[in-house]
């Protein structure tokens, strides 16, 4: 037994050395003050250790050269069709709120300033006709879903991401982002990726096709089930594509609709209402360990099935009985869970697809290497500024630990 415990921490160890991830030789105490701020360096590391094989491939127009392309048997030929637009928006839609902390003068400023410096690369090679990495936009259905989270990115950072690209690189985004009109929506959750692009050209140029906004946000509100869940089409899944897609880009898309000054206050209310109730069930889904229901498609999104826990607590939302201290804990023992398990990268520092590690078979027919970058989705919170409540104090449990601890815990109730 002793070996057998040895070996599992030289494992870690060795693993932790490879990635270059800190090693962590037990969980911070409950009682530890600094926590907040331990964790938050953690996930930085996390973040950028996810990203950097994807920016620096892509900044240098070397994303289709260098990044495998790992799927579902015979499915490779197809899947470059998409995977390099997945791994662009993906990764960037997810560190878009850290990134627009912009740079400051400390050691995480400067290193935001780097990261940012390579994603504002990395868009104009991925929407320059003339780049060795142009993506494709139009051909297939599956652009359209990566065009909406490129549109996320950009939403989530209009500063650092927009405003920082020259006037050229500007239009070709834009002609990029337009050219997706020629693919038609499925009637479920894709919807809201044509929403959320015409959302984005409206912030940023002023107009957008109308009638692909207003059709999505009229079939959601219809295919709502209660208690804050909508169906992905007609019929209610039992997924986390309300986490992957649903509930963060009807929001979004709402919002950008108040900011130009359309009168959308009581359904943005609504919506608000409802993805703060998911968000307290996600909190709920958490188990003490870290672990959480493996169910529905997608699964190899890893932690970013939890985005609606991290950006609820990123617009400072969390319902009263859940503290921004319970959520940090939860979240920072999750990611953490996972991403040290051994395989969960290849050897040059790609993800893998799988859940807890390699695990090829947790991948469908159109999950490939691009598609599992959706994970940065669950660090939205890293939007949250150091010294915001959020990251201070020492950890608090979260509510399915205080329960099978034998603490005392609120009970739920449905909205």
């Amino acid at each position: 037994m002793i070996l057998m415990k040895l070996s599992s921490v030289i494992a870690v160890f060795m693993f932790s050395c490879v990635v270059n991830l800190p090693v962590m030789a037990k969980d911070i105490p409950l009682s530890d003050l600094n926590a907040g701020i331990k964790e938050r360096e953690y996930l930085v590391k996390t973040l950028c250790l996810i990203a950097d094989p994807v920016l620096e491939a892509l900044s240098k127009n070397q994303l289709k050269k260098k990044m495998p392309v790992e799927s579902a048997a015979n499915q490779e030929a197809d899947r470059k069709n998409y995977t390099y637009l997945e791994a662009l928006g993906r990764t960037l839609a997810g560190m878009a709120p850290w990134l627009e902390l912009g740079p400051d003068n400390t050691s995480e400023g400067k290193l935001r300033e780097k990261y940012i410096l390579m994603a504002l690369q990395s868009i104009r090679n991925a929407t320059n006709p003339e780049s060795a990495d142009f993506m494709n936009f139009t051909k297939g259905g599956q652009p359209l879903v990566d065009a909406a989270f490129l549109s996320q990115a950009l939403l989530r950072a209009p500063i650092q991401l927009w405003g920082r690209l020259s006037t050229a690189d500007k239009e070709n985004l834009v002609n990029a982002l337009k050219s997706t009109r020629v693919i038609t929506p499925g009637y479920s959750n894709w919807l809201l990726f044509s929403a959320e692009i015409e959302a984005a050209l409206l912030k940023f140029t002023g107009s957008c096709d109308r009638m692909r906004i207003d059709y999505a946000v009229k079939e959601h509100l219809n295919w709502y089930k209660g208690d804050g869940i909508y169906g992905d089409g007609p019929n209610f899944h039992f997924d986390y594509y309300n986490s992957f897609v649903i509930q963060p880009m009807f929001l979004e898309v709402l919002q950008t609709l108040k900011d130009a000054g359309d009168k959308v206050d009581a359904t943005y209310d609504l919506v608000f209402q409802r993805i703060c109730r998911y968000a307290a069930i996600q909190e709920r889904l958490i188990s003490p360990e870290g672990t959480y229901p493996i169910v529905g498609r997608s699964i190899a999104y890893r932690f970013g099935a939890f985005q609606v826990l991290a950006k609820v607590a990123l617009i400072k939302a969390l319902p009263e009985d859940i503290s921004p201290q319970q959520v940090r804990a939860a979240l920072y023992m999750m990611i953490k869970r996972q991403i040290e398990v051994p395989g969960t990268f290849d050897g040059n520092g790609w993800l893998t697809i799988g859940v807890a590690g390699h695990q090829p078979e947790a991948g469908e027919g159109y999950i490939s290497t691009g598609s599992l970058y959706l994970c940065t989705e669950g660090m939205l919170m890293l939007g949250l500024p150091e010294k915001d409540p959020f990251w201070q104090g020492a950890d608090k449990k979260w509510t399915s630990k205080k329960a099978w601890e034998g603490d005392r815990f609120p009970i739920d109730h449905a909205l």
